[in-house]
């Protein structure tokens, strides 16, 4: 049963859910629904797909969600950047409009649910952390600025295209002449109107004396008020008959029995952007995953979340959909909401399909402009260009990580950037540890610590060099290490005695024994001592498989001090510099 309930979490927190849960859930589930109405529709118009496949995405992905999944107030659906992902991915096998582009699309769902099992199954979540956090910040703020670039078209009512900034910006130019005048008031009017709902609806609701809780509920309603609004308006005025483009027939049924292809020519062609939708779309959700476990001293299981998430996308490509992710804007709301069990989503999943079955016929005459205003005002929140200030002055590797990741993304397109972020994450890593920080230190006078001496007033002895090393040795700065010592200890210099320091070496591998070997050998033949102090258990345990210790030209010292005592002869006070 413990087995069970580790891959089915429901089998945890169902055997507590209580009637002030479900009607919790209950209300969550409501609120949630009437904001991810439009919203499917809109990121299914940004994916490229009729806009029922953004409902069908958001009901059996939702439910498969809550039974694997870890997190009580996660809600998965499709999200921004997952949608211009899937656009750009299946964009290039398919024309869009066309049954094979949908195919795509739960081709890739498939895809990317198959590859999050596999790492969830084999326990590989750790390989999300490669992706760093101010390239993942640098990547959402270009996809935000690409995602609102292009909806433009739709808020000008134009044919409008391109993958890349400079393709949209210079097809939008070339497009200006056929501007549509009605759909470009709807676009501005709407863009505006929900502009004001985020920003003023509720500190105005508050001030005519709504309660703050029904004023957030409100005011995440604030899309449906513009949906309704201009559809009404569209129908009243006969807007279509003027050129303005509208949602059309969507049709009013539960999600279908749909089979991703098996194609091997496509499936080779849509693994690679299966597999970086995957980790952005994992590494997304965790972190609204853990943010809002936090805020309710709960915790989620990163490598269960994969098969969550996995599980959802698979459900995606079996329903009509397309692949999903944990989105941060529902997954608020419905923490704000109440929600208290992954119940919730269940019963938002139902509320969708409800939606599906009766109010489809209701958004007819829905003009695009509205859902590519909603789009772009929710786009908008992710652009972050702070981080640029916040990395120059903290970190110059990281500000380069970020700019070039903002750069590539949004001159070469998604997938080139979501790749090169990923490159120069794993790049920076290699760099930085192959470079490790390595300090000499000396006694604190009056202690048994031992502090960098040029930080701190130490002492310390002519004889004894004493390197603590602050970075696990592996074969990228093994040689590093090597090269530093060799042009410490040089032929005729006072030193008798090379200490390392290994209290925060948690690791050794081969590459980096080889070179410790090397050392050992060049100082025994300098007659200059090599030895090691404060080596950890798990260190030491693999150390003592080897001829390093055997062969070593000094001792293996418990403490440092230890060390220190037994070979400092005539210690003399260091002054930092």
């Amino acid at each position: 049963m413990n087995f069970l309930r580790s891959y089915l979490p429901i089998l945890d927190w169902g055997r507590h859910y209580t009637r002030d849960a479900l009607s919790n859930d209950l209300i969550a589930a409501v609120i949630v629904t009437i904001m991810l109405i439009p919203q499917s529709l809109a990121y299914a118009l940004l994916a490229g797909l009729p806009p029922e496949a953004g409902i069908y995405a958001s009901i059996a992905p939702i439910v498969l969600y809550a039974v694997f999944g870890t997190s009580r107030a996660l809600a998965v659906g499709p999200v921004a950047v997952v949608s211009l992902l899937t656009a750009s991915a299946i964009g290039q096998v398919a024309e869009q409009g066309t049954a094979g582009y949908a195919v795509a699309a739960l081709t890739l769902a498939f895809l990317s649910g198959g590859f999050l099992l596999l790492l969830g199954v084999l326990r590989l979540g750790f390989l999300a952390n490669f992706l760093s956090h101010p390239v993942i910040a640098g990547f959402i703020t270009a996809s935000g600025i690409l995602i609102a670039t292009s909806q433009l078209k739709h808020i000008l009512g134009v044919n409008a295209g391109g993958h890349t900034l400079p393709e949209f910006v210079m097809s939008l130019l070339s497009h200006l002449g056929k501007v549509n005048l009605p759909t470009l008031l709807i676009g501005l009017v709407v863009t505006g109107f929900l502009f004001w709902v985020r920003s003023g609806l509720k500190p105005l609701l508050q001030r005519l004396g709504v309660k703050p809780g029904l004023a957030g509920v409100l005011t995440k309603a604030g899309p449906v008020v513009a949906v309704v609004a201009s559809t009404l308006v569209t129908w009243a005025l006969a807007l279509p008959e003027a050129g303005v483009k509208i949602v059309g027939a969507v049709p009013q049924s539960l999600p279908p029995l749909t089979l991703p292809s098996l194609s091997p020519a496509l499936l080779q062609s849509l693994l690679l952007p299966a597999v970086l939708i995957s980790i952005i779309g994992f590494v997304e959700s965790v972190s609204v995953a853990q943010t809002l476990a936090a805020k309710k001293r709960q915790r989620i299981d990163p490598d269960q979340e994969l098969i969550g998430l996995g599980a959802a996308n698979i459900g995606a490509a079996f329903t009509g959909g397309y692949p999903v992710t944990g989105g941060f804007a529902r997954s608020v709301v419905n923490f704000d909401a109440g929600a208290e069990t992954p119940a919730a989503g269940a019963f938002t999943a139902l509320g969708l399909a409800i939606a599906a079955v009766a109010l489809t016929p209701l958004v007819y005459f829905l003009p695009n402009a509205t859902l590519a205003a909603t789009i772009i005002v929710a786009v908008l929140s992710l652009v972050d260009f702070s981080v640029l200030k916040k990395t120059w002055a903290y970190s110059r590797a990281d500000f380069i990580a970020v700019a070039a990741t903002i750069l590539l993304t949004l001159t070469l397109g998604v997938e080139v950037g979501v790749a090169s972020g990923v490159g120069i994450s794993v790049l920076l890593h290699l760099f930085k540890t192959s470079r490790p920080h390595v300090a000499e230190v000396g006694l604190v006078p009056g202690t048994q610590h031992f502090r960098n001496i040029n930080r701190h007033d130490v002492t310390t002895d002519p004889n004894v060099l004493t390197l603590r090393v602050d970075e696990s040795l592996y074969f990228v700065n093994a040689r590093f290490l090597e090269d530093l010592i060799q042009s410490r200890v040089t032929e005729g210099c006072a030193i008798r005695h090379v200490i390392l320091m290994f209290s925060a070496v948690n690791a050794v591998d081969y590459s980096a024994l080889e070179s410790l070997e090397a050392v050992n050998s060049r100082l025994k033949d300098m007659g200059v001592g090599l030895h090691l102090s404060e080596v950890k258990g798990p260190v030491m345990d693999k150390l003592k498989t080897t001829h390093l210790l055997h062969d070593l030209n000094g001792k293996v010292y418990l403490a440092q001090y230890d060390a220190w005592s037994a070979l400092a002869a005539q210690p003399s006070r260091r002054a930092a510099e």
